[in-house]
């Protein structure tokens, strides 16, 4: 499969997973478009065309030729400076590893993190909060996220890829949005009414089985085996944690309980205080059900060999 080929289609699942509605994305397209189409030379010299074709900013081909082929990839959910070192070790013992690919973003994707976090504008109107209050929730939010990114330094991880010649990809938000959408798939339907059905039908899942094994199991932050759930979101995909003043809109549209992969001390006093459950499910086993799930999408398109490391452990589900 071409290099070229996989971002696309990881763009292409990432769609088909979103929160959003085919015309809201359409929508973003649009506006995209329309902006770049006013710019002066300079700001279209700059700009990042690929958000034309693809709107999950922390998902990009951050080194490579895109029409190079690939038959072998090594996956990990944080791939940094150390792990393309141990790939080209890797390689000079023999391993072929065409491409490395990482979760988490880092270069050009991790500097526009805070873009796709207007994708929970959508999921908090979706719970009954109205746009107009989900867009000014999240404005000061996403605003601190972009000058909390701005000062990191983020071609580093880029440099050593192409110092070593070794291909990179960052697939973010398209991953999460697949999680997403498995776990409230399985929460609609189970129909979980209290935190102890929430956590048992998580620890089925063969990626927080392994975590839990390693001592990083699912864990009820607020409430008890015996608190009762009638109304679950999930915090799973919008680049990172939303705005804290969002739990007590969520509280007064009936939320009683969330599904985070991780949440601050302060995303954890608010929900105590509006008495909305939280029930953890590991921030690396979460990333790893959403990688697998790609993963068994693209390895449906073509066969490729796959090797683990940085945190990641291939579970394959059958008929995806």
């Amino acid at each position: 499969m071409k290099l070229k080929t996989i971002y696309q289609e990881i763009i292409k699942k990432g769609i088909e997973a979103d929160i959003r509605s085919k015309k809201e994305i359409d929508n973003y397209f649009k506006e995209k478009k329309s902006a770049y189409d006013k710019l002066e030379k300079f700001q279209k010299e700059v700009f990042d065309v690929d958000s034309l074709i693809n709107p999950f900013a922390d998902t990009r081909i951050l080194n490579g030729e895109p029409d190079c082929d690939i038959k072998s990839v090594i996956v990990g959910v944080d791939v940094n400076e150390a792990e393309l070192l141990l790939i080209d070790r890797l390689r000079e013992k023999g391993t072929q590893i065409d491409l490395a690919i990482s979760h988490h973003p880092s270069g050009k994707a991790l500097a526009s993190l805070y873009d796709v976090m207007d994708l929970q504008i959508f999921a908090y109107n979706n719970e009954g909060i109205s746009l107009s209050a989900s867009e000014n929730l999240l404005l000061e939010r996403k605003a601190e996220i972009e000058r909390r990114i701005h000062a990191a330094n983020h071609q580093k991880v880029v440099d050593v890829a192409r110092w070593l010649k070794v291909n990179l990809l960052c697939m973010h938000t398209p991953c999460d949005n697949l999680a997403y959408q498995y776990i409230k798939k399985l929460m609609d339907k189970e129909k979980p009414s209290t935190i102890a059905n929430i956590v048992e039908l998580l620890n089925e899942i063969p990626e927080y089985k392994e975590s839990a094994k390693n001592n990083n199991g699912v864990m009820i932050e607020i409430g008890s085996n015996r608190s009762k759930c009638s109304r679950i979101h999930i915090e799973f995909t919008g680049g990172t944690e939303g705005p804290i003043g969002v739990y007590d809109k969520l509280a007064s549209c009936g939320v009683d309980t969330i599904i985070a992969m991780h949440q601050s001390e302060e995303h954890f006093k608010k929900c105590k205080e509006h008495n909305i459950n939280v029930v953890v499910a590991p921030h690396i086993a979460s990333d790893n059900l959403g990688v697998n799930l790609m993963l068994d999408y693209l390895t449906n398109k073509e066969k490729i060999k796959i090797y683990e490391f940085a945190g990641f452990r291939r579970f394959p589900r059958k008929n995806k």
